[in-house]
């Protein structure tokens, strides 16, 4: 093979939200993320941040109030390990299910939703939809 690094997974992905307060707990009801660090982004970027996540995902935030989820991005996915548990804790919560549903794709199902900030988010039932 070629002379190339070889990334295993995401690391962390840094996010742009309205309101840590908001998006924390978003994120802390939905997939039980609890909070890593507060304030510890570069000086430079002289903003309110904390860094959340569990012992596979990080998420990285940082407070700008008048943010635009708008972009490259169009979405981030996570595999949910109690993908059947998915429709039940959205009802609970009143987090809207995109595409009236579990999307199924060939060797996977996903499900799609908003969190507060307008970020879409895939939960996929196969890591990396099987490939």
């Amino acid at each position: 093979m070629g002379n190339y690094l070889k990334a295993t997974a995401i690391d962390h992905v840094n996010m742009k939200v309205k309101s840590l307060e908001k998006s924390v707990k978003f994120y802390q009801d939905m997939f039980g993320f609890e909070v890593k660090v507060e304030n510890n982004f570069p000086n430079k970027l002289k903003v309110p941040s904390k860094i959340i996540g569990n012992d596979s995902v990080i998420l990285c935030l940082y407070e700008v109030p008048d943010m635009k989820p708008e972009g490259g991005i169009t979405h981030f996915g996570f595999h949910v390990r109690n993908f059947e548990k998915i429709e039940e804790k959205c009802k609970e919560l009143g987090v809207e299910i995109l595409y009236g549903g579990a999307v199924t794709f060939d060797d996977s199902k996903s499900f799609y939703i908003v969190d507060v900030d307008g970020y879409v988010i895939e939960l996929s039932e196969i890591f990396g939809g099987g490939l």
